[in-house]
């Protein structure tokens, strides 16, 4: 279920373009927007996120009690959702699975997990995306903020410390898919967005104009 490329899919009906050709060539809501408009974006990762939910509800109804198995289906939607098996591409000689960074998924499988965390998730992880400024880091934070908060939970005696595993896991992952943007991130040459990039612009604006 994990494979499922919304996004492609998503752009290739709305205009019929190939959404691994366009920006970083990822399949997930922030390329799909690039490639096809804000909807296009929003409804990518709205998919996103209950495709990863999903996956572990149906896990959890088929296996109930079983929160190793919960979990590991939760993991196994992300990374299905960074190579999927629908997306194998051969490339310089070799195949290469195409997919996601998996935060929006990474989402889906923590709401799945408990249901309440969303209302924590997305207001941080937006206040990241205006005032950090990029999108890589709002993806690694949503599974960050998943393992604190699950860190949270256990220590209270409120949810398995396997949660915590989820979290940790995730954001192992994320970083996995991440690397080229981090490599950016350290050469300072990462895109920029939210206030931020407003911010700069207006700083050039007034560098070159002053």
């Amino acid at each position: 279920m994990g494979s499922i490329p919304f996004g492609y899919l998503v752009v290739k009906i709305i205009n019929g373009r190939d959404v691994r050709e366009v920006a970083s060539g990822r399949t997930g809501g922030t390329n799909a927007m690039r490639a096809a408009g804000l909807g296009a974006g929003v409804f990518t990762a709205v998919l996103d996120v209950l495709k990863g939910a999903a996956t572990a509800w149906v896990v959890t109804w088929l296996v109930s009690g079983q929160t190793w198995v919960q979990v590991g289906a939760a993991l196994l939607a992300i990374i299905g959702h960074n190579y999927s098996i629908f997306l194998l591409k051969r490339e310089n000689g070799r195949w290469v699975f195409r997919g996601g960074a998996g935060g929006a998924t990474c989402l889906g499988g923590a709401i799945a997990l408990w249901n309440p965390i969303i209302w924590i998730i997305l207001p941080l992880a937006l206040l990241v995306y205006l005032f950090v400024g990029y999108a890589s880091v709002t993806t690694m934070s949503i599974a960050f903020i998943a393992m604190i908060v699950f860190i949270i939970r256990a220590a209270l005696g409120l949810s398995p410390w396997v949660y915590v595993v989820y979290g940790a896991f995730a954001l192992l992952v994320l970083i996995w898919a991440l690397r080229p943007n981090l490599k950016r991130l350290f050469e300072g040459t990462e895109r920029v967005v939210g206030f931020r990039a407003k911010w700069l612009k207006k700083k050039v604006y007034e560098k070159f104009n002053n």
